[in-house]
């Protein structure tokens, strides 16, 4: 049986990763939608068009593409994927320390080794990033936002969703899952279904449970909300910092706690329209994509 599972579990992904691709990530506007802020007056913790700091100016033109980050500079640093000085593109975040103690400002990279952010002497303008008289010795490092955004987006754009039992049959194959029971927990899960096993595993382990009437309907989907809480109860995925706003998700939602979670760990960046897609059913190309992301 163990051998079955492995069999289908690497069929699975071999599907799962087919469907998933890249594609240029939703910036080739950014700079028009920073520019728009030309002029806007530094204020210390602002976050409005009264006044910016550098972290809220890049959280807002980010949200503006449809991308959440979260607000402070630190928090910023610890998202993306980190790319060379020498290999920048337009919208990647660059920072600095200005303060000898780390991470303390951040800017977009507009192309031509200049960027646009937030400083307290101009308020919104545009420098070099090797401004030989400040910028240039204060550089510390750049992080490619916008790049993972545009796979969840390209993820999303496939037709082929994973249904529950596909699910089970992928997170207990990749926490290494079993059961030795040969009696189902459900009525609708037959002992030789080629799930009966993984969903045995993974409704014993408390990630996934039935419906009120003992069924586990395995060839119903999953929405991504649903997902959120699978994954950060089978990966044991703790809180982490910044705080990230989608605007399909109240803080009353009942799944806000999970996509906040997701969201600080760099999991998901939502669906580029700032919405994270609650009600969206998950595509298999997503599953695969999220759960290369966790650590």
């Amino acid at each position: 049986m163990k051998k079955l599972i492995s069999l289908i579990v690497l069929s699975l992904l071999i599907t799962f990763s087919g469907t998933q691709s890249t594609e240029a990530a939703p910036i080739s506007s950014i700079k028009t939608e920073a520019f728009k802020y030309l002029g806007t007056p530094y204020k210390y913790g602002g976050n409005s068009t009264s006044g910016f700091d550098c972290s809220a100016f890049v959280q807002q033109v980010f949200k503006d593409i449809g991308i959440s980050l979260p607000r402070d500079t630190g928090s910023q640093y610890q998202q993306g994927k980190a790319v060379s000085k020498s290999n920048l593109e337009l919208g990647d975040l660059v920072f600095f320390n200005t303060t000898g103690k780390g991470v303390s400002h951040v800017g977009i990279y507009i192309g031509d080794n200049k960027m646009v952010h937030s400083a307290s002497s101009k308020g919104v303008s545009v420098v070099s990033i090797y401004d030989p008289y400040y910028w240039g010795s204060k550089y510390i490092g750049a992080k490619r936002i916008a790049e993972e955004a545009a796979t969840e987006v390209k993820a999303a754009s496939t037709e082929v969703n994973a249904t529950r039992g596909e699910v089970a049959m992928v997170l207990a194959n990749k926490l290494n899952l079993s059961s030795s029971k040969t009696t189902s927990n459900f009525n609708d899960v037959q002992s030789n279904s080629a799930y009966f096993e993984a969903i045995q595993a993974v409704s014993e382990a408390g990630i996934f449970t039935g419906d009120n009437n003992g069924n586990f309907n395995p060839s119903n989907h999953l929405t991504r909300a649903e997902l959120a809480k699978v994954l950060v109860n089978a990966f044991d995925i703790k809180a982490g910092s910044g705080s990230y706003s989608f605007t399909d998700v109240s803080a009353s939602y009942w799944a806000a706690p999970y996509i906040q979670v997701l969201a600080q760990h760099n999991i998901t960046r939502g669906m580029g329209d700032g919405t994270f897609g609650i009600s969206d059913q998950l595509t298999k190309s997503q599953l695969n994509m999220f759960i290369e992301r966790i650590k």
